[in-house]
């Protein structure tokens, strides 16, 4: 049978976020989609849905909510049929989908780094002793006074523009970006200096798109398929289930990183008091096709480890 494809009259309607960043990943997921099909841009309709996230600027994520900050409004929108697609930085995704909805599609994964930011690109290590580093990100937050407890770290929100404009005018020293928004957005202006996972692991699925859509839509799951990236997919399989297995959100300090190496796959994951106080770690290698089991085992072992209060940010 053959398939029906979008077209200027009955466009694919993609619902996303109104960031630069955002917006950058659902071209993308158009071009790719537009090269797969050999179809024109105006098959392809670009929607754009503000989220709680986006709409509360003036509150820490950790006092408004989890992962579905980012993602509830467009899920809604998904389920009702106003939009075909919706297109998520994955690192913001609950690891569990609203009823009738999937996510399956994975573009190829960008660069994984977090990069420390400053005005003038100096790196991490030579941040002054007592120096204010801003970021939104408990984890980060947590591994920066892990490492350095001497710093003093305020809340950073915003674009990438908001954020270095916050370093123009003072309100901190450095911050810290995902290597792969800045690659997205094409942003060389921002001096920076990648840290290594062994520096800084990132958080899980930094770096990936996914793509969701109703689990009844037989003619989207065909069309994406085509875009699927496997690689990427095996690796956010892992650290999907040993985010699950934790039970993480935006409110816990969780990170985790999947690398393959031909037929294995190997999975490191820390997790941290909010405080920067403590930190454990564990890792485990194991065949591609037990991917989730180890990342699932990797989380199951460090919660097992956990002391009573861990994860409790209004005690940090």
């Amino acid at each position: 049978m053959t398939l029906d494809l979008p077209t200027p009259d009955r466009p694919l309607r993609i619902g996303t976020r109104g960031s630069p960043l955002a917006l950058a990943q659902a071209h993308e997921t158009r071009d790719r989609l537009m090269a797969a099909f050999d179809l024109p841009e105006d098959a392809f309709e670009v929607v754009v849905i503000k989220t709680t996230g986006d709409r509360v600027l003036d509150r820490p994520l950790k006092e408004i909510g989890g992962k579905g900050l980012f993602t509830r409004e467009i899920e809604e929108d998904l389920a009702s049929g106003a939009i075909d697609i919706a297109v998520h930085s994955m690192k913001d995704m609950p690891t569990i989908q609203p009823e009738g909805l999937i996510l399956d599609t994975y573009l190829p994964r960008e660069d994984v780094r977090d990069a420390f930011v400053t005005l003038a690109g100096s790196a991490f290590a030579d941040l002054d002793e007592g120096a204010v580093v801003g970021t939104s990100s408990l984890r980060r937050r947590a591994q920066l006074l892990w490492r350095r407890p001497d710093l003093q770290v305020v809340e950073f929100r915003g674009n990438v523009q908001t954020r270095m404009k916050k370093l123009a005018d003072g309100v901190a020293e450095a911050t810290f970006l995902a290597c792969a928004g800045l690659s997205r957005l094409n942003a060389h202006e921002v001096k920076r200096v990648p840290l290594t996972p062994d520096e800084m692991l990132p958080a899980v699925a930094q770096g990936a798109i996914g793509i969701e859509r109703r689990i009844d839509d037989a003619r989207t799951a065909e069309m994406l398929a085509a875009i699927h990236d496997a690689t990427t997919g095996t690796r956010l399989a892992a650290e999907r289930a040993y985010l699950a297995a934790l039970d993480g959100s935006c409110e816990t300090p969780i990170a985790g990183l999947a690398e393959l190496d031909g037929g294995t796959i190997r999975l490191r994951g820390e997790i941290l008091r909010p405080d920067g106080s403590d930190c454990l770690e564990d890792a485990e290698t194991a065949p591609v096709e037990d991917a989730a089991e180890m990342g699932h085992a990797v989380g199951a072992r460090l919660l097992a480890r956990a002391p009573a209060g861990f994860f409790d940010w209004r005690a940090a």
